[in-house]
């Protein structure tokens, strides 16, 4: 059963320079599933919030049909991200290489910026990515004449599996916050 969403709200933990966008305990996004079966394919993907509590986006990714993408994806509010490096996901995974995604508002709303990590499968582990190290991208293709991330401009943060790493996958993720330190 899918668990019910919230919509977003964040909470500044200021002793450690760190604001929460999301914990899952409970989910404050309104999570989306977008696969490749818009081009056709047969992949399949869920975002939920397990029994333990974290935020888990599992599926299967299948080559057929023009296919290979699992994603989730979600809005979030206008918030104050000036200042900010970067993102800080704590995740826990199947040893797979996945992207962390976000969309800005603006005239490139269109364009997702990316950056990839490996969610290790031998427990639970905090990923930095930094701002300045986001790929802009648009249908799978690295568009170079479009401006860095404005962390103020950002309206959307997702996950997405893809490579050709075909095959069932599991991501556990227990919280995404930013960071200025």
């Amino acid at each position: 059963m899918r668990p019910l969403f919230w919509l977003f709200l964040i909470t500044n933990t200021i002793m450690t320079g760190q604001s929460t966008i999301e914990s899952f305990n409970p989910t404050q996004l309104d999570w989306q599933i977008v696969n490749d079966g818009v081009m056709g394919g047969i992949s399949k993907s869920r975002m939920t919030v397990n029994t333990e509590g974290y935020g888990q986006f599992s599926g299967t990714v299948s080559l057929e049909n023009n296919g290979g993408f699992a994603s989730c994806r979600a809005a979030v509010e206008k918030i104050e991200l000036s200042g900010t490096k970067g993102v800080r996901l704590r995740v826990r995974g199947d040893g797979q290489r996945y992207d962390f995604r976000v969309r800005l508002s603006g005239p490139y709303s269109r364009v997702s910026y990316r950056a990839g990590f490996t969610a290790n499968d031998s427990g639970w582990h905090t990923v930095e990515l930094l701002w300045s190290g986001f790929e802009p991208t648009f249908r799978g293709r690295t568009l170079n004449d479009v401006p860095p991330i404005t962390p103020d401009d950002i309206r959307e943060v997702g996950f997405l599996i893809a490579d050709k790493q075909a095959g069932a996958f599991q991501l556990e993720i227990d919280e995404i916050s930013v960071y200025s330190d």
